[in-house]
């Protein structure tokens, strides 16, 4: 006996029961339509050899900026003792303003036509950052780590800027100016001065 559910269920070509309009189609692989490493074209009026050297030079900054962000939040966490509550919400701060970084970094890396690293595994072969242990460390410790992965950054991204600047992508080297350097300097100053050993009641 045929129910009210099958009689309104179109048949498919092959006699089976026909896929709802609604119906998601999962599971999906395919090919990949850029290789990393390759560029495409857009009409930026810059040399190809231009934009790939800006890529490569972005590509290892981001995957810097993506470790900085994530210690950051690691940080964040497990941090401890008397100055807990100042800098939780400081290193938080921090770890908002290097995600905004690490998207900037990522678009500008595809406006110019390459592509943006961006999974862990891939991130953690290219990261030139010392890989902190899964425990909790001290204080200092964990301030000294950020200190030590912003100087990376900081070194790597003036460089960077004059030869983007030098190879004429202008746009590139005021991301790095503007944005990059500017952003760490003023987290390394926040950082750094907690780190200075000074009376807390009576001067020395």
């Amino acid at each position: 006996m045929t129910t009210m559910t099958q009689r309104q269920q179109p048949a498919a070509r092959d006699g089976g029961p026909k896929r709802s309009e609604t119906q998601p189609i999962l599971h999906q692989r395919g090919k990949e339509i850029q290789p990393y490493g390759t560029l495409t074209r857009y009409p930026l009026g810059l040399d190809d050899d231009v934009r790939q050297a800006s890529v490569q030079v972005l590509n290892q900054l981001l995957s810097d900026t993506i470790v900085l962000r994530d210690l950051y939040k690691k940080h964040h966490w497990q941090m401890s003792g008397p100055t807990f509550y100042q800098l939780h919400l400081l290193l938080d701060k921090h770890y908002e303003e290097q995600a905004v970084l690490v998207d900037a970094l990522a678009e500008r890396i595809q406006i110019l036509g390459g592509i943006a690293v961006a999974m862990a595994h891939d991130v953690a072969e290219m990261t030139r950052i010392e890989r902190p242990p899964r425990g909790r460390e001290e204080v200092p410790v964990q301030l000294s780590r950020l200190l030590d992965a912003h100087e990376i950054i900081l070194s790597d991204a003036r460089k960077s800027a004059k030869t983007t600047e030098q190879n004429g992508d202008s746009g590139t080297s005021d991301l790095l100016v503007s944005d990059v350097v500017r952003t760490n300097e003023m987290q390394v100053w926040f950082l750094a001065e907690h780190l200075v050993d000074m009376p807390l009641v009576q001067a020395r």
